[in-house]
């Protein structure tokens, strides 16, 4: 994900030849911001020498053998990061896969880390950017503890936003969530505001504005999200367009969690299950031989690593599809028993879970001992889903 300095992005004219089918009526522009407030020293790093990988885990496909895995890299994510534990969209993906990972595997540790955090921040958001989605991301985690243990004060900042952003008009020169990434951030929030309520506004804006970002960055024809409108032109050395891997494990992750709330009488509920089922399918077809995709989607030649925050959320996609009879599982289980077995790859002995690529917005490089604590909440989300599929298969 990529965080604006100064730069400010000129409006892109509506009907270039390759994101015509996929443009809405509004001028997609990514907003000039002010200088990024995001905590980078602490997200996440690349030794040089990180240690050996990991020898003591096993592929299977058992509940045993993948809680295992999550465990281990759980265990060593919390331990290094819990001190430095922030407000921030990268360390919200990682409280969500903590939260999924206490609930997979029955250890508290995960679950009290992420609560212990919530109650040293009095249960707020970051406002300062508001209506920035990436700083409502912690409200997942905040709603999702009010879900089990309703007091006031666990969602009041939480929904005061939400309450604050539902209101906002649309700014027909500028979409609210811009950015492909943001489809992870802020709708998550709004959907489980309803779960809470029962009040269909939050539905409503949330699907609005979902199909307003989708109508924009949604490439009809490789079935994939541009991450935002600098992206609808440019081409990676290969010719092929430009489609980032995490930014579209990120729009997996969110149609994940659409589905998980939304009615199954919702009218545009079918559209979601079958942009779930479009970007599987073209995901499943670029999947690399080792099992994991590489940062640019169409040009795997061009990157030596995978990339496992994209990876991560891929698997995570396709085994809920699995899982709830979205996905034909004869097609799709291959591909995530060779994305999990693939993952595994790159953890190290210690825990450390590697080749996951830095902050950015675009397609990088970095080194195989890279690891990020977004990427570790989209692995343990990840593995949350392959345990219910390695549960149901034995």
């Amino acid at each position: 994900m990529l965080f604006l300095n100064t730069v400010s992005f000129r409006s892109i004219a509506l009907g270039l030849s390759l994101s015509a089918m996929c443009l809405s009526s509004y001028a997609q522009t990514a907003p000039a911001a002010a200088p990024s407030p995001v905590e980078r020293e602490h997200v996440g790093d690349a030794p040089d020498d990180p240690g050996p990988l990991a020898t003591d885990l096993s592929a299977d496909l058992k509940p045993r053998a993948i809680d295992a895995a999550m465990k281990k890299v759980g265990d060593w994510q919390v331990k290094v990061a819990e001190p430095n534990f922030n407000r921030q969209w990268t360390f919200a993906a990682l409280y969500d896969g903590l939260l999924a990972a206490s609930k997979t595997t029955g250890d508290s540790k995960y679950h009290d880390a992420v609560l212990h955090f919530a109650e040293r921040s009095d249960w707020t958001l970051i406002s300062n950017r508001f209506p920035h989605a990436d700083d409502q991301a912690f409200g997942q985690a905040y709603l999702d503890l009010y879900l089990e243990d309703k007091k006031p004060v666990r969602m009041a900042d939480t929904k005061a936003t939400m309450d604050r952003l539902i209101v906002r008009p649309d700014d027909p020169d500028k979409l609210l969530w811009w950015w492909c990434d943001a489809l992870f951030m802020s709708p998550p929030v709004l959907l489980r505001m309803y779960e809470i309520t029962n009040d269909k506004k939050y539905l409503d804006y949330m699907d609005h504005e979902w199909w307003l970002t989708s109508a924009s960055l949604y490439n009809q024809e490789n079935h994939l999200y541009f991450r935002d409108s600098r992206y609808f032109t440019q081409k990676q050395a290969n010719g092929k367009p430009i489609f980032w891997s995490r930014g579209n494990g990120w729009v997996m992750g969110a149609l994940v969690n659409v589905l998980q709330i939304l009615p199954k009488d919702y009218p545009s509920r079918p559209k979601y299950v079958a942009q779930l089922r479009e970007m599987a399918a073209e995901i499943a077809k670029i999947q690399g031989a080792d099992g994991l995709w590489r940062s640019g989607l169409l040009d795997p030649d061009a990157y030596d690593l995978p990339e496992v925050s994209g990876s991560a959320f891929f698997t995570f996609g396709i085994a809920y599809g699995i899982n709830e009879k979205i996905l034909d599982r004869k097609t799709y289980l291959p591909v995530v028993e060779k994305s999990w077995k693939g993952m595994l790859t790159h953890i190290y002995a210690d825990g450390r879970l590697g080749s996951i690529q830095p902050i950015d917005g675009q397609p990088g490089k970095f080194k195989p001992s890279a690891s990020y604590v977004y990427g570790v909440g989209g692995f343990l989300l990840a593995g949350s889903e392959m345990h219910r599929l390695a549960a149901a298969k034995h």
